[in-house]
């Protein structure tokens, strides 16, 4: 008999997410954005988009702590996962949407700012992850801060 889908373990990669090099990036970004809005006389909005980054990075850390402390359980849950993300989404998407709706129009930026994040934190883990399978032998793997596991 097989495990139903809502109580199979939860089997996460490990993948090369570095928080510090995304907030560098996120920074620059943010700086590049509000020197752009400013020459076009609405430098709150690359503000906003500057806070949806900061949003985003925050919800990847959340992600990153949930996922070790989920995992580290003897027999982890795809249901604990999925249940944790959904509230998680839910709560920083209202953020979102209250903070565009309470500044608007400027503060449009935020879900830009959000958006834009979801791309650039696959972008540098897959990434990462692909080197490394070309690179690599295919029982190699990725650790949590981009070192090669054997």
């Amino acid at each position: 008999m097989t495990t139903p889908a809502q109580d199979a373990p939860l089997v996460l990669p490990s993948v090369a997410f570095r928080p510090l090099r995304l907030s560098v990036i996120c920074f620059a970004l943010t700086v590049l954005a509000t020197v752009a809005t400013a020459l076009l006389g609405h430098p709150m909005v690359g503000i906003f988009f500057g806070i949806g980054l900061g949003l985003g990075l925050f919800n990847a850390i959340l992600v990153r702590r949930s996922a070790l402390r989920i995992t580290a359980h003897a027999h982890p849950l795809k249901s604990k996962m999925a249940v944790n993300s959904a509230v998680r989404l839910m709560v920083l998407t209202v953020i979102g949407l209250v903070i565009a709706f309470a500044f608007r129009p400027e503060g449009l930026g935020v879900v830009f700012g959000m958006a834009l994040f979801q791309m650039l934190l696959v972008f540098t883990t897959a990434v990462p992850v692909a080197r490394k399978l070309r690179a690599g032998s295919p029982t190699d793997t990725v650790g949590p801060q981009g070192e090669a596991i054997q």
